[in-house]
């Protein structure tokens, strides 16, 4: 059971009269699906052209080793909720009764986490009397890709902790044309991650212990004719006239043999580089298995951790590209935008980018700052639905865990 929650906001007066028209249109969106409570405030600019003004989050944050726990998650929003809005607003400049309308995130995502942000908008909503609106959370990662990179007819890949889809847009309705089979690519890194003893989300750490510049080691005795032995004695044993040649040659070694020292204690505090170790690769048609990449994965670390870092993004990224490779051939899409946290890893963005100019496909990443989720990509999913409907009755304010983006009818 969520506690209880106080809301502290500025109140609006309204009169009878009518209202001058706004040359502006304000909208609140909070996001809460997960382990984000964030509420972001924009402005419609145009029917499809927006800007940001405030976006502030917070993240509920496990213990290393451990993952979300969805009702610890849903207190942690409830405790940080009244701050993150108050901020939001402020860096705004704007208070309540500036508000147009109110969007939340509706699903999916977890349900203790999800109600408290329908809650949060609700309760403003019917107080104020502002038209709210209910969100699918995949769809808002979408729309906020499309206004911040640009795109405009993309092929779009999501990957996150929550998804691993392949979408179209078709008859206004976002096709599916290949998804996980079992688990996503943000659960794949998130359960490795928490296998190794990091906290979630995993996904920063596990490519950077992937991508650490470590270069090998030089062998002591592969020094090129300098093999030196512990032995220097006196200088040798060539007699007095030699005694100044000798001092200098002895010199000499014993700076080699501090250098050496060095490097085998540089060797001792460096792990050898990451090498590929071979694992599971199961693309079916379009679609993607990770279930056996993570077990294989985990036992791989036991002996190379930085190995099996490396090994799991290369086979994972790999399949995705293989799989994202095939979706432009069939669609013939010129654009290819990755949306989503796990668009944030600069190597998938890589092996993409390569697939892209094969096909001679434009390549759109949406910015790392709004990757993950955020109340943006909620509040500007509500202003477009705003130009097409009105805004939901307050019975029908639902939030549903597993609510797929193919079922929802986009008619903006």
């Amino acid at each position: 059971m969520v506690g209880k929650m106080t809301i502290t906001t500025a109140t609006s007066t309204k009169s009878g009269a009518a209202a001058p028209r706004k040359k502006r249109v304000l909208g609140l969106g909070i996001e809460s699906t997960a382990h984000t409570f964030s509420c972001a405030i924009m402005e419609k600019t145009g029917y499809d052209r927006g800007r940001i003004l405030s976006d502030v989050r917070h993240v509920y944050r496990p213990d290393d080793g451990e993952g979300i726990h969805p009702r610890e998650a849903s207190r942690h929003h409830v405790e940080h909720a009244p701050g993150v809005l108050a901020q939001c607003l402020e860096e705004s400049k704007t208070s309540v009764a500036d508000i147009d309308l109110i969007s939340y995130a509706a699903g999916p995502g977890l349900g203790p986490c999800l109600r408290v942000g329908a809650v949060v908008a609700r309760s403003l909503a019917s107080f104020h009397g502002i038209p709210i609106y209910p969100v699918n959370h995949a769809i808002g990662h979408i729309e906020l890709g499309k206004l911040l990179t640009g795109a405009r007819n993309p092929l779009v890949l999501l990957v996150s902790g929550g998804h691993t889809m392949l979408l179209a847009f078709l008859d206004r309705q976002w096709r599916v044309f290949g998804e996980t089979l079992d688990i996503t690519l943000g659960q794949l890194l998130d359960q490795f991650g928490r296998a190794l003893g990091l906290a979630s989300p995993c996904g920063r750490v596990i490519e950077e212990m992937a991508q650490q510049d470590r270069q090998p080691g030089v062998s002591p005795a592969g020094r090129g004719g300098n093999g030196t032995s512990d032995n220097y004695g006196n200088g040798g044993g060539d007699g007095g006239g030699n005694s100044g040649k000798d001092a200098r040659r002895t010199a000499r070694r014993r700076q080699q043999q501090q250098q050496q020292q060095q490097q085998q204690q540089q060797q001792q505090q460096q792990p050898p580089p990451p090498r590929y170790v071979p694992l599971p690769y199961t693309v079916k048609g379009n679609d993607v298995s990770f279930s056996g990449l993570l077990s294989a994965a985990k036992s791989a670390a036991k002996s190379d951790k930085y190995s099996a870092c490396f090994s799991l993004q290369e086979t994972a990224f790999a399949m995705i590209g293989e799989a994202v490779e095939r979706a432009l051939s069939f669609t013939g899409k010129r654009e290819l935008m990755v949306v989503g946290g796990v668009a944030a890893n600069k190597r998938l963005s890589a092996m993409l980018s390569d697939v892209c100019r094969r096909h001679s496909c434009r390549f759109f990443v949406v910015p790392l700052k709004y990757a993950g989720d955020c109340g943006s990509q909620i509040c500007w999913t509500g202003l477009l639905e705003s130009n097409v409907k009105r805004g939901a009755a307050m019975s029908d304010t639902f939030v549903t865990q597993s609510w797929r983006l193919d079922t929802v009818r986009v008619e903006y």
